[in-house]
Order: C-alpha cells, then sequence, then structure tokens
C-alpha cells in the first residue's frame, strides 16, 4: 500500500488505524514499487525504471550501452518490407513485451511501442535496432506552476500502410509533463487540416476532463486552457464563420460539443 498527502498528522492517524486492523509494516519512504524506482530530491521527483530496463537487457543478452537521444528518428516510416527479417524474433517479441509495461514511466514512446509490436511475427532488422533507442528516466519538477499547458499535434497520412494520420497531444503541468497521448486516428483523413482539427478535438475533450479532475483535488485551473497547434487553416476555423458553415466542418464541431457536453455531464 502506497499512502501519499501533504498532511503528516492525516497520514500518521491512518497508518496508525490500520496497525490496528491489519499486521502490517512501515516500510519507510517510497523508493520502490512493481519495479517503478522513485527517488525524492529537493527539485521533485524522478520515476524511472532503470534497474527493470537493465534487468529485461541481460534477460535478451543484450549488453550495449549506447543512448540515442531521441527513440525514433526523424520522418522515419515503418512497414513490413523495411531491411531483412531479425534472425532472431523471440528476443524482439521479449523487449516489445517488457517494453508495453515501461510506458508507466516512458508514456512518450507509447505510440512507437504500438507500432513496433505490429510487426512481432516476422520483425526486420531495422525495427529491432529501433526498439534498442528507447532508454531514459522521467522528471517531475517540484517547482512547477500550476497552470495547464497543452500542445497538439497530428502526422497527417503518416502511416504508409493504410495513410491513417496519427493524433498526438502533451500536457504540461508548468514544466512537468503530466500526460500524453499518440494513437492513430481510426478514418483517413483528407486533408492536414480535417487530421488536425479532428486533434483538437480530442485533445479539447481530454483537457476538459483534466480540468475536472485538478478541480476535484482542489486545484481548479483560474484561467482558460490553450490549446497549442501549427496548423493555421485548423485555428482558423474558429475564427472564420465562412469555414465554420463548412458542412464537414459542422460535422467536426457537432462531434467536439457532444464529447464536451457528455465529460461535463459525467463531472457534474
Amino acid at each position: 500500500m502506497i499512502i501519499t498527502g501533504d498532511d503528516v498528522d492525516s497520514i500518521s492517524d491512518l497508518k496508525t488505524s490500520h496497525h490496528h486492523t491489519f499486521e502490517m509494516k512501515d516500510l519507510g519512504s517510497l523508493s520502490y514499487f512493481l519495479s517503478l524506482e522513485v527517488i525524492s530530491t529537493d527539485d521533485g521527483i524522478y520515476l524511472s525504471q532503470a534497474k527493470y530496463v537493465l534487468d529485461l537487457l541481460t534477460r535478451v543478452g543484450i549488453t550495449d550501452s549506447r543512448t540515442e537521444y531521441a527513440p525514433l528518428k526523424h520522418n522515419f516510416r515503418f512497414t513490413p518490407m523495411d531491411g531483412t527479417v531479425f534472425d532472431n524474433p523471440t528476443i524482439y517479441r521479449q523487449l516489445i513485451g517488457g517494453l508495453v509495461y515501461l510506458t508507466v514511466t516512458r508514456p512518450d514512446v507509447a505510440y512507437l511501442v504500438h507500432v513496433l509490436s505490429q510487426f512481432l511475427s516476422a520483425p526486420p532488422t531495422t525495427h529491432y535496432a529501433a526498439v534498442l533507442r528507447i532508454l531514459h528516466i522521467f522528471h517531475f519538477s517540484a517547482h512547477s506552476f500550476l497552470s495547464l499547458q497543452v500542445y497538439s499535434y497530428a502526422d497527417w497520412a503518416g502511416d504508409p500502410i493504410d495513410r491513417c494520420s496519427t493524433t498526438g497531444y502533451y500536457l504540461f503541468l508548468g514544466s512537468s509533463l503530466i500526460f500524453c497521448r499518440s494513437k492513430k486516428q481510426t478514418f483517413t483523413a483528407r486533408s492536414s487540416t480535417e487530421a488536425y482539427y479532428r486533434t483538437f478535438a480530442d485533445t479539447t475533450a481530454e483537457v476538459v476532463l483534466i480540468r475536472w479532475l485538478f478541480e476535484n483535488l482542489g486545484a481548479p485551473q483560474s484561467f482558460p486552457t490553450d490549446v497549442l497547434c501549427d496548423n493555421c487553416s485548423a485555428i482558423q476555423i474558429f475564427h472564420n464563420d465562412v469555414f465554420m458553415n463548412a458542412p464537414n466542418t459542422l460535422k467536426l464541431i457537432v462531434t467536439l460539443f457532444v464529447n464536451v457536453y457528455l465529460l461535463m455531464l459525467f463531472a457534474s
């Protein structure tokens, strides 16, 4: 059991109450739990699965300790025809299975792991090399402002197989990344504007849910949350009545407001 909070007296009373009911032992401050390493410093809290990764690499016989600046090369696309077939697919499958659990502290690689897991039957050597690039720790700063910042992005027709786009967004509380998502869209967007606008809808729904969560945790957001994006056409839809009257745009707007309304209804 993990007990957390900022009221030391309440935590002490809870421990005492549990000791009277259950046979328990206080292990002190949290440092390791289910392969999750927790390091508390004056600067903040570091979450890492370094030992888990080392054990995973050791189990599959990998001793290469090189690191990379990013988990994936820029503009790289995965297809079944990449390179030659890897001669030891068992190691590849073991690494992918381990990386699925690694996304607990590395949510930024969740989509990459999802893509690489599609080639478990006959993984190419280039995909195996991509698996080995994933390595580093995650940090939550203790000095972040309680201000929510959101960055939204869409990779239009990024999948070379079915030409579907990818929805991606990052939610920061101050300078700390608290939530991110990268998911392939279930339809084929006819333009980058459509892909970005649908990403806006998904991001907005997530922001409403996160703001509701903060309010229940006693840290309400005092100001509106800006959703930042680099697609000018998608942004102009919100400011131009001509674009707003387009049939496809109207359908997207209705979907957006229905999702937001349902989330607000659920929150109330």
